[in-house]
Parts: structure tokens; sequence; C-alpha cells
């Protein structure tokens, strides 16, 4: 392996710090099961390697880590096989039994919470959420996990979790940190993208029903899958269509307003979306804390508990 240079090359002609260096050999040791453009992209996020649109700067940054990496300065997990681009999907309109499901949660059960891992399922998320959910099928930014919500009547729901919004002014308020801890932990944040229960399904309670059980389940199943211990669920609701009742009937903690200007402004400018509402369900009671608290402080706490 070539020695190790004293400096990291510049991104893009901008000069890489090495404390920037260092949030890129963590990130990348810490994310494993994340492929390489989506580590870049998580990178991009973190260190705002983006273009004048907001949008990230993936492939020049995907070409950089791989720089890195032929210069000794870091490991990068092994190549992912190539897929298709997600960009040509064409989402097939599948048609559904829409006989309509009433009566309470015991009448539906067993009630699962699947997740979303063969084609016939990824078609039938697509299908579903394009057609019945008010924001339709968009394709989430980075990592992200389905589900189709099963009962004994078939059918009745769909979810997804993704990474979550770089900056959310009230959720960063409420969790104490700073700017540096926000692009640190920002990852242990996962964001509930999409809800949907399907609109013949008239079932009083389920909707917080299932945020709940999710909120269990998202847990396990998003370290499972990213080698990511999540601390906190984010999710916006545009308050000109729902007031949050479910979210609220869950135990989700209303912060405030987002400014709406898109999950992807760096001019902090208004670009005309209605804000939303913002809601957060911590997966721990001491997620502030965790958030806050640099991982070197922790650590030293938890040695000191132990040597006490």
């Amino acid at each position: 392996m070539p020695a190790q240079h004293a400096l990291p090359p510049p991104f893009c002609g901008l000069s890489v710090t090495t404390s920037q260096l260092e949030l890129i050999k963590k990130t990348t040791c810490r994310y494993p099961n994340l492929s390489r453009t989506e580590i870049a992209s998580t990178l991009c996020e973190l260190l705002e390697w983006l273009r004048p649109n907001g949008k990230p700067k993936t492939v020049e940054c995907r070409n950089y880590l791989e720089q890195l990496e032929d210069l000794g300065m870091l490991s990068l997990p092994g190549r992912h096989k190539k897929r298709p681009k997600r960009e040509a999907v064409v989402i097939q309109k599948i048609k559904h039994d829409q006989t309509p499901v009433t009566g309470n949660i015991d009448q539906l059960q067993p009630l699962t919470i699947d997740r979303v891992t063969t084609a016939e399922e990824r078609n039938l998320w697509r299908s579903l959420v394009d057609q019945h959910h008010y924001l339709g099928h968009k394709i989430p930014f980075g990592a992200h996990l389905r589900y189709l919500i099963h009962s004994a009547k078939g059918v009745v729901g769909c979810l997804q979790y993704s990474s979550p919004a770089r900056r959310l002014k009230p959720r960063d308020q409420w969790i104490g940190w700073s700017d540096s801890e926000r692009k640190e932990r920002l990852q242990q944040i996962v964001c509930n993208s999409r809800f949907l229960i399907l609109p013949w399904v008239n079932v009083p309670n389920l909707a917080s029903h299932l945020l709940a059980k999710s909120a269990k389940q998202i847990a396990t199943d998003w370290h499972s899958s990213y080698h990511i211990k999540p601390l906190l669920l984010e999710t916006m609701v545009d308050p000109a269509r729902f007031q949050g009742t479910c979210y609220r009937a869950a135990n989700w903690v209303h912060v405030g307003e987002s400014s709406g200007r898109g999950r992807n402004d760096t001019h902090h400018q208004h670009h005309g979306e209605q804000p939303k509402s913002i809601w957060l369900y911590p997966l721990r009671d001491n997620c502030q804390e965790l958030l806050s608290t640099p991982q070197q402080s922790r650590q030293q706490t938890t040695q000191q508990k132990r040597a006490g």
C-alpha cells in the first residue's frame, strides 16, 4: 500500500482539512454496509459538497474516495454489483382489491409490517404509493427501507424510512447539538418519509398502532441493514392536509415548523414550499444526550462509571 500522505489532495479545487479527512475516515468505517455511492452521498451532505442547485456532488465524491483509497488514506467497502439506474424505473399501475376494510384492529390480526425485498413487492409498493399517497412515489435520498403492511384482509398500507433532512432548525434545537455534532451524528436519525393507510381502509387507531409497531421494528432493521443504531425518528406533516393526530397518539413530539426551503437548500432561500410540521420520536430515553454529547466524552463517562 502506498505511503501515507501528510495532507489529503484537494476535492474539486477545494482544500480538504485534516479534520474533514478524519470525518471521511470515520464515516467510511462507521457505515460498512452502505455502498460507495451511498457513502459519497452521505459525505456530500455532511461536508456540504453541493452543486449550485443544492444537489450533492456524489460522482465527484465517490471518485475522490477512491483516490484516497489509492493513496492509502482509507479503506472502502467492496464494489457492489452495478444495478440499473433507478431513474429508469417505470411504475406499473397494479390493480388492487379495494373492498372496504372496516372493523377494529383485532379483526385485522395477524397484522405485520414486512420488508419489501422482491421485485414483485417493490412493484406493488411503488404502485400503491404512487396512486394513493399525496406525494406519490419519489426516489428517496440515500439509505432507505420500505414496508408493506399485511393483515388478515390483505395489504392495508405502506411505510418508508429513509435518510434524514440535512437541517431542521426545530429538530436541531430540540436535540441541542452544535453544527459539528450534527454533521457527525446526523445519520443516527431516520426519517419516516412515507406512511400510507390505503383509502378504502377505515379502522380506528390503526395508523397510530402501526407507527408504534414500526418504531420498534425500524431500530432493529436499520441496524441490521446499515450497521447504524438510530436514536431518533423524524417526519414532516403537511398541516394543510393533516393535523398529525396519529403521530401524537403514537407519542411522537411536535417540535415546530420547517422553513419551507426544501431539503437541498443551501442559500437559505424560501422556495415557496408549504412549511411542514416537524414530529420526532426518541428511540432512547436519553437520545438528546447521546446525540449532543461528544463520543469521546461518552466513552470517558462510561469508563468512569465502570471504574466506580
